[in-house]
Formats: C-alpha cells, sequence, structure tokens
C-alpha cells in the first residue's frame, strides 16, 4: 500500500527582484529503499529554497524498508506552483538509483526531457528483466547518462554517496548551479560533520565528470 507525502514551500521572489533568475524543473526522483533518494530531493530542495524558488514536493512510498520502491515528485520554479504532481509527459528530468525504476517512469517524460541513471541492477524481485533489455531500452532515449555510481563510490572511497555522485550527473539537467549544489550539501550534511560534508562534496564533483 502506498502512502502519498505531500510537502509545500512557497518562498517569496520579491528578495530576488531584479536577480534574473527564472527556472521551471519538473522532476522524478526513484529508485528503492536505502537508497537515499530523499536525501538527492532534500539537496535539491535547499538549493532552491535558498534561491527563493517556489517548491512543490509529493513522496510516494511503497515498502518502508530497505528494497521497496520510492518515488518522488519534486517540482521547482520561479512561478508559483500550481499541483504537487507532475503530469504524463510533464517531466523534465528523471532521476533514477536503479535502472528498472527509471524505465518505469519514461511515461512521464517529456519528449526533451533527460534520464540520469544508476546503470547497475538492484534485483529486489524474482522476475527482474535482463538487464542489456535494460540498457538497450535506454540507449534509445535522446537525453539519458546511465553511470556505474556505486562501482564509482567505491573506486573513489566515498561508499555511502553514490546517490550525489547521481546527483552531480544530473546538475546541468537540472539547470541549478553546481556551486549552488554544493553549498546545499555543506548545509544539509553540517550536523554530521566535516567528513561526510566533505565525502559527498567529492561525490558531487565525481557525479559533475559524468554529465551528457
Amino acid at each position: 500500500m502506498n502512502n502519498n507525502h505531500n510537502s509545500e514551500v512557497t518562498t517569496p521572489l520579491s528578495t530576488r527582484e531584479g536577480s534574473g533568475v527564472s527556472l521551471k524543473c519538473d522532476i522524478i526522483l526513484c529508485g528503492v529503499g536505502g537508497q537515499g533518494i530523499l536525501s538527492i530531493a532534500t539537496i535539491i530542495g535547499e538549493a532552491a529554497m535558498n534561491e527563493n524558488l517556489y517548491i512543490k514536493q509529493a513522496e510516494v512510498h511503497g515498502m518502508s524498508q530497505r528494497g521497496g520502491d520510492v518515488q518522488s515528485n519534486l517540482r521547482i520554479s520561479s512561478e508559483p506552483i500550481a499541483s504537487d504532481l507532475i503530469a504524463l509527459g510533464g517531466a523534465d528530468v528523471i532521476i533514477s538509483m536503479e535502472p528498472m525504476e527509471a524505465l518505469r517512469y519514461l511515461p512521464y517524460l517529456n519528449k526533451e526531457g533527460w534520464v540520469i541513471t544508476s546503470s547497475a541492477p538492484f534485483v529486489n524481485i524474482p522476475n527482474y528483466p535482463n538487464i542489456e533489455d535494460i540498457k538497450a531500452e535506454l540507449a534509445k532515449l535522446p537525453h539519458v547518462v546511465a553511470i556505474d555510481i556505486e562501482q564509482l563510490a567505491k573506486d573513489n572511497q566515498v561508499p555511502r554517496s553514490a546517490n550525489v555522485i547521481l546527483l552531480g550527473a544530473a546538475q546541468k539537467a537540472l539547470g541549478i548551479d553546481y556551486d549552488k549544489l554544493e553549498a546545499a550539501i555543506r548545509r544539509v550534511f553540517a550536523r554530521k560533520g566535516d567528513a561526510i560534508v566533505e565525502a559527498n562534496i567529492k561525490a558531487l564533483a565525481i557525479g559533475k565528470e559524468h554529465q551528457g
């Protein structure tokens, strides 16, 4: 049974008057429990709030324990947002920690949208599709970045920050300045100590190197 959690943060743009900030990005974040999808949403949301943008988020959780599917709609705009849900064909970016989950939400992607996904499967069902078939489907898309974030995280000694590597790879597609995401990471993880902050800053930089 799915639980819907809707949250809204609307921050007035009056303080940004004359700044020229103009942005609209509808993002679907997906993966399975324990992969850090909601941490990605928190970082993006923090960066957007700091720019006084409007934000609406709808989180749809499947099984809450590790291994259940997790999905979130995150909408960011310099103008007021009517709905917290993204319509079919309306998403600008899909960020997926799991390649099959990326395919699941393709009907929501607009024709010029980007898919940023992990290429490594998280096999949590007995009839998981052939990974080569999934990669072939992803390869048909006009704008896709598929990288093995788990391996990159291990190779670079940031094993707990694979999700932030994926965020780094998505930065250009999101239209959020890199330094704004970096600053958001520093604020979000500050209370966890410098080592955690720096690991995630490093992960963001690794992801940036793999942008499409």
